[in-house]
Formats: structure tokens, sequence, C-alpha cells
């Protein structure tokens, strides 16, 4: 599992190993709104498979380390640390580049460092678990530390869909909202 923004309008898409073994990967399913891509390799190079934990009884203040690789593969395979500052955060999301909120995203926020690059790596436990994927961050210059994960237990069942269906299923509702001044005047009054 990774994020959809890394694989996003990829033509061709590899998982890299530690022993720098390279290995090319079928994008089983993507979703946007949730921002997760499930890949699929040929297992003969997979030693370990991460354990997956639960993200629904952390508290604030756990430790938690973010793997990754910031900015690139030169830096593959970092490990920072820190701690969860928050849980539950609502963060607005804007998918096509409208400056409109697409979707509410319920993440993890963690102070561990997650950096271009880092994007679809794990957030684990000091057991070693999966209790996240590493997805965004606050890049502002007067912020430092505010990073935000994917609970493991919001992602499992959009996995699970992208997996067997190649994409997150989700009902939709034909309604949307409008700026009363866009409305024309001839309706206006039925308002």
């Amino acid at each position: 599992v990774t994020n959809n923004h890394v694989v996003q309008d990829a033509q061709e898409v590899e998982v890299d190993f530690k022993n720098e073994k390279r290995m090319k990967a079928k994008v089983l399913g993507t979703d946007e709104l949730n921002d997760l891509a499930v890949l699929e390799i040929d297992g003969s190079e997979v030693e370990y498979v991460a354990k997956l934990g639960s993200s629904e009884d952390l508290n604030v203040g756990e430790t938690v380390l973010a793997i990754g690789n910031p900015l690139g593969l030169d830096l593959s395979g970092s490990v920072t640390k820190g701690i969860i500052s928050g849980l539950n955060r609502s963060i607005q999301v804007d998918t096509n580049g409208d400056n409109q909120p697409d979707w509410i995203a319920e993440v993890i926020q963690t102070d561990a460092a997650i950096n271009p690059g880092n994007s679809g790596g794990a957030l684990v436990n000091r057991s070693g678990e999966v209790i996240g994927i590493n997805s965004m961050k606050i890049a502002r210059q007067e912020v430092e530390g505010i990073g935000f994960s994917i609970p493991i237990d919001s992602a499992l069942p959009i996995m699970e869909q992208l997996e067997t269906k190649g994409e997150g299923i989700r009902p939709f509702v034909g309604i949307s909202i409008a700026n009363f001044y866009q409305v024309p005047r001839q309706y206006r009054n039925n308002i």
C-alpha cells in the first residue's frame, strides 16, 4: 500500500528493496479521495511482511516511527522518531487543484519528520506494527513538525476494495452547494 499521489500519472511503477533490488509493480487500484493505492509484486524477493497494528487504541504522546524515502532514493529507508501529536484530525483535502476542499480526511497527526518522499511509507508503533500510512505535512515557513498519516483502521477497508475492485466504492448523492449569487436571477425567488 502507498499513496495515490505517489503513483498518480506514473507510466511505470517499481518497488525498491533494501538490498538495492528493484521489481516492477502492478497498480491494483487507486483511490484519489483517500489518497491510497495498492500495488502488487512478485513475492519472491519479499523476506518479511510488516504486521498491521490498530489505530483505534492510540493515545496522544505515544512514540511512533515514520519510514520512507525523504527527497528520493538516495536517502531510502530513512526512519524518523516522534510522537502522536493528535488523533482524528480533520484536514480539508483539495484533490483537483481548484482551491476548494473535495474531501475531509481523518488523520493521525505526528511530529515525526514526514518530508517529500516519505509519502506512502509506514507509520509504526514501538512494536513495529503499521498503524498509519504517511501522507502529508504542513509545509510553511512558520510550521515545524506537523505531519499526517492515514490511520490503518481507516485504510484497511479501502485497501481491500482496491485489491478486489480496483477502486474505492462509496455512495454518491447528487447534491452540490452553490453561492446564492451564482444562482440565475429567475430561480432565486424559489430558494
